[in-house]
Order: C-alpha cells, then sequence, then structure tokens
C-alpha cells in the first residue's frame, strides 16, 4: 500500500492560474512581476482554506523563477524551481509564528536575512499566522520589516488582521483574499473527482461546498471523508447522512405542514430530527435560511443568491410561489428571534416548539377574522339575552320583543333601572329574571373604576356617601354662584392639588379674582418668567384641577404679572439662565470671561 497524501495536499495549487477564486490578487501579483516593482513586505489576508499560503510559494517561486511563462507563470523545470518542490530550497523560507513568536525568534530572523541567496535573486521570508507574534517582538521586527536588504522579501499570512499593529500595516502592501464561492468549489472538486475516477451527483458536491463555508482546504478535506465512508460511487443521501446534515426535504415537508396551520405535525417533524442526533440550534438555523431562500426566490433580480444545485434550486421556486410574502416576513423574523433567545432559555426545545406554533398560526389568523367578524351581526336578531352578557343596551330590546304592542315606551323603562336595585324581587315572569341576571356581573364596570375613586370614595364622609346629590358631579353651580368666599375656599383646595411645592408657592402669593361674565380666574405672578413657564409648562393641568375643585365647568385660568413688575420693565432673577445673564451684564470680568473663552449662555 502507498502513502496516502491528501487532497488538500495533492492538489495543491503551483501557479497562479491555478489558484482559485482570487484571480484579482493574482492578475495584480503578476503584473509587479511583469514591471519589476515588488515591494519588500506583503500582508496575505483572509479567513482559513482560501490560498493565502499557497499564493505566498507561487509568488516567492515565480520571482526566483530563471524561465518564468509570457504569463509570469513559474516554469517548473528551473534548478530553482526543482528545489522548491524538492523541499530543498535556500531561496524561499517559511517561519510558524504561531511557534516561533518570541523576541529571540525575531533576532534569528534578523541575522538569516543579512545572509544573500545561494540560487535565485531573492530569499523570500513566509511568516505563518503573524499575528501570533508577541508585541515585543513584533517591535524587533519593525526596522528590519522596513530597510530589509535588496534581496529580501517579507510575505505575511493572517487570518485576524485586526491582531497586527499599525505600525507592520503601514509597511505592507496589503491583499484581503476572498471567500471561495460555492460554484468554484464544486467546480474544482468535480475535476478532482474526476481525476479520482469517483462518481458523485451535483448535488452532493453543493452539501460539501456549503459545508465548507468557502474555504477550499474545508471541502478537499470533507470530500475525503465522505470518499473514505462511501468509496468510488457518492450518492447525495449519503453525503447528508455522514456530514450530519439536515435534509432540504425535511424543511419542504415542514413548510407544507405550516402552510395548512398544522402545529401538530409541526411538532412531531421535529422530534423526528431531534431522535436522529441533529442539533436543534441547527435546525432553527436552518429554517431561518429556508425562510430567507424562499423569500429570495420571489424576486427574479435576487434568485442569483441562492447557492445550490439547480434540482433544489427549483423546487425552492415552486415553494416560493406558494408562500405568501407576508407570511415568509412574520415567519423568518419569529425563527430569527427565537435563534436569538436559544442560547439564554432555560428549555430550548419548548421556545423552538413555540416558535413552530406561532408560525403555524400566521395564516390560520388571517383566515379566521373574517369569521370572527360574522357572529356580531347574526346574533342580535334571535334576541338572545346569553349571546352578549357584556353589554347592556341587550336587555332595552328584551322587554320590546315581548310586549311590543301596549307598553313601547313607558313600561321597558322601569324594568330597565329597578334591576339595579332590586335584580329580583320585581320582574314575575322567570324568563325576565333570567335577563335581569345575565348583565348583572360587574365585569364591564371593573376596568372603569380606578384606585383614586375608591380611596376619594373611602375618605368621603358618611353623609356624602349616603347623599345621592353629593354623588353627582358638582356641575350644577353657576358663575353667579362664585363669591368671595367660595372661590376663596376653591383656590385653596385647588392649590393641595399641586405637586411642585415651587409652583404651589407662586400660586399662593396673591389672591385671585373671578370674573363671572369671562368666566375665569386670574391670579398675579412676580415675573414674566414664571407667567411664561406656568402657560407653556403646567397651564392645561391646572385649569382641569380648577375646574374640579371649583365645581364648575369650563372656567378658564388667567396668568398675568404683577403691575409694579411691569412698570419695572424687569425683575430680579428667577432662573439659573436669567441669573447667569445679569452675572454677566453686571459684571465686566465675567463678560470678558465669557468672550475669551465664547461661553452662551442657554
Amino acid at each position: 500500500m502507498g502513502q496516502f497524501i491528501v487532497s488538500a495536499r495533492k492538489y495543491r495549487p503551483a501557479t497562479f492560474e491555478k489558484l482559485i477564486g482570487q484571480e484579482n490578487i493574482a492578475r495584480t501579483l503578476k503584473n509587479s512581476i511583469l514591471s519589476g516593482q515588488l515591494a519588500h513586505a506583503y500582508l496575505f489576508c483572509g479567513p482559513r482554506g482560501v490560498g493565502k499560503t499557497s499564493c505566498a510559494r507561487i509568488f516567492a517561486k515565480t520571482i526566483n523563477c530563471s524561465n518564468p511563462g509570457p504569463d509570469m507563470e513559474p516554469c517548473g523545470e528551473c534548478e530553482s524551481c526543482r528545489s522548491f518542490a524538492e523541499g530543498r530550497s535556500y531561496c524561499i523560507h517559511e517561519l510558524d509564528a504561531a511557534s516561533n513568536n518570541s523576541v529571540e525568534d525575531i533576532r534569528t530572523l534578523t541575522d538569516q536575512v543579512r545572509i544573500p541567496p545561494q540560487i535565485g535573486r531573492y530569499s523570500v521570508y513566509i511568516i505563518d499566522e503573524v499575528h501570533m507574534l508577541s508585541q515585543a517582538a513584533f517591535n524587533a521586527f519593525l526596522k528590519t520589516l522596513e530597510e530589509p536588504p535588496e534581496y529580501a522579501i517579507f510575505i505575511l499570512a493572517t487570518t485576524e488582521k485586526h491582531k497586527i499593529l499599525p505600525t507592520i500595516l503601514s509597511r505592507c502592501q496589503t491583499y484581503d483574499f476572498n471567500r471561495i464561492r460555492v460554484e468554484d468549489i464544486v467546480r474544482n472538486l468535480k475535476d478532482i473527482a474526476e481525476k479520482e475516477s469517483v462518481t458523485i451527483s451535483d448535488d452532493a458536491l453543493h452539501i460539501i461546498a456549503q459545508k465548507a463555508d468557502g474555504a477550499m482546504r474545508d471541502a478537499l478535506t470533507l470530500f475525503d471523508q465522505t470518499v473514505a465512508f462511501c468509496g468510488a460511487e457518492i450518492t447525495y443521501e449519503q453525503v447528508i447522512g455522514i456530514l450530519n446534515v439536515l435534509d432540504y426535504d425535511y424543511y419542504f415537508r415542514l413548510t407544507d405542514m405550516l402552510l395548512e396551520g398544522d402545529f401538530a405535525s409541526a411538532l412531531v417533524l421535529f422530534d423526528e430530527i431531534l431522535s436522529k442526533g441533529f442539533n436543534a440550534l441547527h435546525f432553527i438555523s436552518g429554517l431561518s435560511s429556508h425562510l430567507r431562500d424562499l423569500i429570495v426566490c420571489k424576486v427574479a433580480t435576487s434568485r442569483g443568491l441562492l447557492e445550490m444545485a439547480p434540482t433544489i434550486a427549483a423546487r425552492y421556486d415552486q415553494y416560493s410561489a406558494r408562500c405568501p410574502m407576508g407570511f415568509l416576513y412574520q415567519a423568518l423574523d419569529v425563527s430569527t428571534a427565537c435563534e436569538a433567545q436559544y442560547k439564554a432559555s432555560g428549555n430550548p426545545r419548548l421556545l423552538i416548539e413555540f416558535a413552530l406554533i406561532k408560525i403555524a398560526r400566521l395564516n390560520v389568523k388571517q383566515d379566521a377574522q373574517p369569521a370572527l367578524q360574522q357572529p356580531p351581526v347574526t346574533v342580535p336578531r334571535p334576541a338572545q339575552q346569553p349571546a352578549q352578557p357584556a353589554t347592556r343596551p341587550v336587555a332595552k330590546p328584551a322587554a320590546p320583543a315581548a310586549e311590543p304592542a301596549p307598553q313601547p315606551v313607558s313600561q321597558p323603562a322601569a324594568p330597565a333601572a329597578e334591576p339595579a336595585h332590586q335584580p329580583v324581587a320585581e320582574p314575575a315572569p322567570a324568563k325576565d329574571a333570567a335577563a335581569a341576571e345575565a348583565p348583572a356581573p360587574k365585569m364591564p364596570k371593573a376596568p372603569g373604576i380606578s384606585i383614586k375613586d375608591l380611596l376619594s370614595q373611602a375618605s368621603a364622609p358618611q353623609s356624602a356617601k349616603s347623599s345621592p346629590a353629593a354623588q353627582e358631579p358638582q356641575a350644577e353651580k353657576k358663575p353667579a354662584d362664585i363669591t368671595a368666599e367660595v372661590l376663596k375656599e376653591a383656590w385653596g383646595e385647588f392649590l393641595q392639588q399641586i405637586d411642585r411645592p415651587n409652583l404651589r408657592a407662586a400660586l399662593a402669593v396673591n389672591t385671585p379674582s373671578y370674573d363671572p361674565e369671562d368666566n375665569s380666574v386670574t391670579q398675579l405672578v412676580a415675573s414674566e418668567l414664571q407667567k411664561n413657564w406656568i402657560i407653556e409648562k403646567q397651564l392645561f393641568d391646572l385649569q382641569a384641577k380648577l375646574q374640579k375643585a371649583m365645581g364648575l365647568g369650563g372656567v378658564r385660568l388667567k396668568i398675568e404679572v404683577l403691575p409694579q413688575a411691569q412698570d419695572n420693565g424687569k425683575s430680579g432673577p428667577y432662573m439659573p439662565t436669567e441669573t447667569a445673564k445679569a452675572m454677566i451684564k453686571d459684571s465686566p470680568e465675567m463678560e470678558n470671561f465669557s468672550r475669551e473663552f465664547q461661553l452662551e449662555v442657554s
């Protein structure tokens, strides 16, 4: 048995042409070689498995190649190319910064840079995972990186660009490597499968490419894993089984159940998925992606965002035509919210089940609303009191329905008022008693009673509670009834309702006056500032309290300034802003200070 070499090493790109998914970077580097504009330091950054180190090796081999091709590709036949392929090149050096991250390692590298290349024109130093260097090592590396010898070129590779010092970034040409597209990964895997005499379907290749998440090295590793399990014949079912991927068919079946509002079947399907060992978080995450793909298929211009096999994409087109856009929006909102709350939930399974129920009820709610609006139209015709126990007008049609001709007006009025005091003794027929007892529950009155009303009723004297007149609102008074004594007493009650001490004190300084013709109460305040603040901030609330205290509806509150304050034209500082302006005006030092520092009082 010969030694097995994994596909990630066996099919590692050796030329710029075979570098997949990074065509713009390859073209830029070849143009720089062709024009002779080589920088002394490069930084290759990007996700794992996208070809950073491979590109660094190709670049290093190309600039030392004795006979490069017309498109700046290494020939692979000169001494420099052969020595690099055999691992004995003294011109290309690779350093792992994860295990050589100290200052001593950088000093060794600095000493090594002083040695010129034996074969080729450049000594290339490839430092992988450079972000692992310590801060002291970075500082020791700065001088050598900024001014290396003519023959020295540094290529730094990293997956975490944000961890590198800005002083290092400023000395390098930075190249950002992109994630490899699913189509490019599928195409490369198909070529490798043909070379390895492996038969695999396009659907299976798309599953492997999606699982790789943009990394070619991960895709090749998963390909080797499936070949080891399945052999030379690989099917879609085998791939989803070995890679533990939830099949699309589960989500399509779930979509049918949710559209029909069958949440019970959806819960059973979710339990089946869990029983097969799938993670619940992966399930809800996959459901969100599934709903996103259905939304993408609704518009032709966005359909290109689908990264899946053509057969699966055609199935998504069929289901997206069946799903209303509003349903998809709301369902995606529920699923993403459930996914965000998953880790913080004490019962994750219940959280997902409740999300499935909510999604299943989205269409049911829309269909059920017209049906719920029909009963109120048909119920009043049979004149059955139990149909609307919460509304009082039901009791009035019941009496005219029994005796419409003899007593149309006078007779229904008495039973309508008496059941509140004597619900059982007055009505003789059993049906009338049942009708009187139907609206008797005080459920409709409960929301209208506040704690403030209960406290005011409890604090009122017994005589006031017992007298019916005291329970009436104090709107019986007329403007002619307001005397000076009545106004004084009402004003004192009005001041007690004010919570702000400063406002209460400002309104208590002077005695108000009442104008019966204008139905207004005028109160004088000390300054124009007080007047404006009360009118802008408190007038509406004060008028309501004054009407309640006087027992007179429609009374208005007027705020005026004392005559002496108007004659003087100004009053003493009242607010902090006014005080500050007065200080600046009266003090030359404060005026110079505010002008020098450009201060404004606001």
